[in-house]
């Protein structure tokens, strides 16, 4: 099944869904006199080169190229760094991701696993020769070394490439396979938005580094049946209810000096976000296991001791928050918190926000504000219904800093703000370089246009005023009822009802075959209030719940035809497509479950545990939420519904034993469905004629399924 070189689904999968050549992850120096960022050459290049930008002019140069830097050699990537990829969905090549000093003038990167520096001044980049494969490089603040991971190890060199060496090496008792230095564990890269294992101190004297060791932890096996000569991949996945892995955490001086940090490791196990600035000491912030206690602690690098600066307690769960916790620059401690019944920006224990806005993530902290995104909150004038917006905070009020209708993110430092936007009515999103409120440059991007604009609505639903978006087909009258087509992801974490142009390309290309499409976030989702999200404690499956009632409400005011109606989903979107046609047949007539959770208990600990409880505490929290029990379909209903299975064989997040135990479950119970397995696939699809032909498949399955083929 293939479709001509410029459909949709083929350019939707050749240009990752149209990101490539889209300029991101910026930095900006704190002198304001340069932007650095990572873009590839087009649209349809994957690899990435190393930007640098002039405010003033707007002019642009490359700083490094991976092309040229390689000889034109192909990439080899350890297994380390395409584990590490994985855990941050990085589908791109090249340089995919660098880290600077504090001025901003050297960038360091890894590349085919080799380490090199880039001046950023100068626009030259040259290799340091060092042992590999090399992984997270990362300057010292003053430019003079670079700290990275090589073979489970921290070492560290200067920049003239001399001098490497080990500063902390994997115990040859314990077996480097299960000890390492520097390197985030895998729930802290895939759950708590810690990707990193080691901090260097404001002075470039030492650093705090983790020691993972892996050894408690459950190992399993992912093989690829349709490599029988291939070895499977051994890994350590911590599945709710069982051992994580142990992780310590060093101050490390560049002469090799060593002191532990102590804090009640028994009582709060997680290491969630360490902050070292010249604000202050080192500051951790450490959770209890059910994460419905945490500690903000500041480190004495001398001793190691450490002193309690804030507690929090929440009896359902505490979470985690991008850019926080950190100091400002007088030294008080910034933070996000609920606190009455609102997601609010803290400073010291002063709230800077209320009711009005849900903080999502601090941008930057300065002298004269904090720069923070946030979305409407509860108490909001207006339900701007998908938006996130930018805004400066500080006692005296508050700014918004975007002003288009859509989803904006940014980075500031020296009086220079990149402001990054995403509208309905602009395909991709635009980069702006403002100085004092003020635009100075657009940044340039190569993304290709898609071609198509969604004919989207963004509304929303039913009594508790779920948050929705339909599309129509393009040359749709408006009137007569379509089959529907449910599109949600519907969980933690992933919001899908966004006013933002591309975010819905996808849904529209569903509609354009003739489906009406509903995209609904309801109860779980991120961005409305504290006790929306908290709303699926103990039960996912009041997500259904929202779907049914966004469904049943939007069809009194749009052309939907309830008598034939669709799921589709991916990860926790599969798992409710697959729960939908299990226990709702009477509103679905067909599902389609990529990648999804069948059994939570079979999911990694972080997570699950923060919704779900302890499985062993708690078992029918989890077998109300799971498609199969140990004794098979769970609460099922008739009568049987169309299902398709999706799932990526080498999937080492959502395991592949998911799609087979529901498999299994069904034909035990005599349900016909379909399984469609995915050799050598991760939890992403980015084999181009996979994911393009994945779209049509499910296109093809829908419309047999409702009786339109």
């Amino acid at each position: 099944m293939t479709t001509t070189s410029d459909s949709f689904p083929r350019r939707h999968a050749r240009t990752q869904r149209f990101t490539l050549g889209a300029p991101r992850a910026f930095t900006v120096a704190p002198d304001g006199s340069r932007v650095v960022f990572l873009r590839s050459s087009s649209g349809t290049d994957r690899a990435s080169s190393l930007w640098v930008l002039d405010p003033a002019d707007g002019g642009e140069r490359v700083a490094a190229d991976p092309y040229a830097l390689l000889g034109g050699a192909s990439e080899d990537l350890s297994p380390e760094e395409r584990a590490r990829r994985e855990r941050s969905r990085e589908g791109g090549a090249g340089i995919v991701g660098y880290a600077t000093d504090s001025a901003v003038e050297l960038a360091s990167f890894a590349l085919s696993g080799r380490l090199f520096a880039a001046e950023l001044r100068a626009g030259t980049a040259r290799e340091l020769p060092t042992p590999g494969p090399v992984i997270d490089p990362r300057p010292s603040p003053d430019g003079r070394f670079v700290a990275y991971v090589a073979q489970g190890a921290l070492r560290v060199t200067d920049v003239a490439g001399e001098g490497d060496r080990a500063l902390a090496e994997p115990e040859p008792a314990a077996g480097s396979a299960q000890v390492t230095y520097g390197l985030a564990e895998f729930i802290a890269a895939e759950e708590m938005g810690r990707s990193r294992g080691f901090w260097w101190s404001p002075e470039s004297d030492r650093l705090l580094v983790a020691r993972v060791d892996d050894t408690p932890v459950r190992r399993w096996w992912i093989s690829d049946p349709a490599r029988p000569e291939s070895d499977p991949q051994h890994v350590a996945y911590p599945a709710a209810g069982t051992a994580n892995a142990e992780v310590r955490l060093f101050v490390i001086g560049l002469d090799g000096v060593r002191t532990e940090v102590s804090w009640d490791r028994a009582r709060y196990p997680y290491l969630a976000h360490v902050h070292w600035s010249a604000a202050g000491a080192p500051l951790l912030l450490v959770q209890a296991r059910d994460q419905r206690s945490q500690l903000y602690l500041a480190v004495d690098p001398d001793s190691g001791s450490t002193r309690m600066v804030h507690a929090d307690e929440d009896p359902i769960w505490l979470d985690l928050f991008p850019g926080v916790p950190c100091w400002s620059p007088s030294g008080q401690l910034v933070r996000i918190a609920d606190e009455g019944g609102a997601r609010v920006l803290a400073v010291g224990e002063r709230p800077l926000t209320g009711p009005q806005l849900h903080v999502r993530a601090v941008l930057d902290v300065s002298d004269d504000d904090v720069l923070i995104s946030a979305s409407a909150g509860e108490r909001a004038a207006a339900p701007e219904t998908g938006e996130v917006h930018v805004y400066r905070v500080n006692e005296l009020g508050m700014e918004r800093v975007s002003q288009e209708r859509g989803v904006h993110g940014a980075v500031r430092a020296g009086g220079v703000t990149v402001l990054v936007s995403a509208t309905p009515e602009r395909a991709g999103a635009r980069a702006q370089v403002l100085r004092d409120g003020k635009v100075t440059a657009t940044v340039t991007s190569y993304a290709e246009d898609p071609g198509m604009s969604p004919r989207m609505i963004l509304t929303e639903g039913g009594a508790r005023r779920i948050p929705c978006a339909v599309l129509l087909p393009q040359d749709h009258d408006g009137v007569t009822p379509l089959p529907v087509l449910m599109d949600p992801y519907g969980g933690p974490h992933g919001p899908r009802v966004l006013a933002a142009h591309n975010s819905h390309l996808t849904s529209q290309w569903f509609a354009d075959q003739g489906f009406a499409v509903v995209v609904a976030d309801g109860r779980g989702t991120p961005g409305r209030s504290p006790a929306w999200e908290k709303a699926v404690h103990h039960d996912f499956t009041v997500s259904l719940d929202d779907q049914v009632e966004a469904l049943e409400s939007l069809a009194k005011s749009h052309p939907l035809d309830l008598s034939r109606v669709a799921i589709r989903g991916w990860s926790y979107g599969g798992w409710l497509a697959g729960l939908a046609v299990l226990r709702r047949p009477d509103v679905f007539h067909a599902g389609i479950a990529g990648a999804p959770v069948t059994d939570w208990r079979l999911y990694d600990t972080h997570y699950t545990e923060r919704y779900l409880g302890d499985p062993a505490a708690s078992p029918e929290s989890y077998a109300k939420s799971s498609l199969v029990t140990d004794e098979g379909l769970s609460s099922p209903a008739e009568p049987h519904r169309p299902l398709m299975i999706v799932h990526g064989l080498a999937d080492d997040n959502v395991v592949v034993a998911h799609a087979l135990r529901l498999s299994s479950a069904l034909l035990s119970a005599g349900r016909p469905h379909e399984v469609l397995p995915l050799s050598g696939v991760t939890h992403m699809t980015p084999q181009e004629q996979v994911a393009e032909n994945l779209l049509l498949l499910q296109v093809d399955f829908l419309k047999r399924s409702l009786g339109l083929a």
